[in-house]
């Protein structure tokens, strides 16, 4: 798993060992504060972080400064639900599609039954490439149309698991954010039907954030949960960008569950988010 982090971190620790020419048992003040900005953190955290911190800082006194960052109370809600109804919320092009694909095949090498509900209706695109992850995977898919109503689609998609006896439902929305009244009702309206398909669903509403977008990602984040509440958070494609340093930022502006880190295209890249292991990764090319 640590080999993950490090997989995942790559270009964001080489962007790191450009600031630091060699790793040693003490960094300065400033030196730490180059850093953290060479990773993509946000400013007014930097400046909190270094106001508690000495001038001269070693890795333990580094470690419990970014590990302070997580320590806020998350609900990581889970519940014994049969099925277990995830809705997956994001704007497009953060990777919604492909990390469906990826909880799916995690949940299938958990020993779980899986279908996917196709309710990003608005484009066409998207339920063909979500039709293509479910052949691939073999897993069942309920879809529709391009334009047909999406809440039909969460409707039919819990039926469905409930009458084959599966275990997880997976539920892709749209996610067009430039026009949010509309997104706003039709999400929210998805969720009600999704209660009257099923008393308590859908049980977790997942947003996909793509970790290349920084401070953007976090202003999206605000408005989906201002929209209909978000449990969670999922964080694409940082292993092709040296942004890492984002994760501090999101989880300190909306102080929320990070469950999974993608790691990759493939169905496999998808890891459980370790907030130790993520920050030993970092600190781990700066000092000895």
């Amino acid at each position: 798993m640590f080999n993950l982090f490090k997989k995942v971190l790559g270009k964001t620790n080489d962007a790191i060992k450009e600031v630091v020419e060699e790793k040693k048992k003490e960094i300065s003040k400033e030196e730490f504060e180059d850093i953290l900005l060479e990773a993509d953190v946000n400013y007014e955290l930097i400046e909190r972080l270094l106001d508690a911190l000495p001038a001269k800082i070693n890795r333990l006194q580094a470690f419990n400064s970014l590990i302070s960052v997580f320590q806020y109370k998350a609900d990581w809600k889970e519940s014994d639900a049969k099925p277990y109804v995830e809705m997956i919320i994001g704007v497009n092009g953060a990777g919604k599609t492909t990390t469906i694909a990826k909880l799916a095949y995690r949940y299938q090498q958990e020993g779980k039954g899986v279908i996917l509900g196709a309710g990003d209706t608005f484009r066409a695109a998207a339920i063909e490439q979500l039709i293509r992850w479910a052949d691939k995977l073999e897993v069942p898919i309920v879809s529709t149309r391009q334009g047909h109503d999406p809440s039909a689609v969460v409707y039919d998609t819990i039926e469905a698991a409930k009458a084959r006896g599966l275990d997880r439902v997976i539920i892709d929305t749209a996610g067009r954010l430039h026009t949010q009244t509309n997104l706003s009702e039709e999400l929210k309206k998805m969720i009600r039907v999704a209660g009257k398909a099923m008393e308590g669903a859908p049980h977790r509403k997942m947003l996909i954030l793509d970790g290349t977008q920084g401070s953007s990602s976090v202003n999206q984040a605000k408005a989906f949960d201002e929209m209909i509440g978000i449990d969670g958070i999922i964080i694409t494609k940082l292993d092709g960008t040296a942004k890492g340093g984002s994760v501090l930022s999101i989880a300190d502006e909306l102080q929320m569950p990070i469950f999974y880190i993608g790691t990759g295209e493939q169905p496999k890249d998808l890891i459980r988010f370790k907030a130790n292991e993520y920050v030993n990764t970092i600190l781990d090319e700066i000092f000895v």
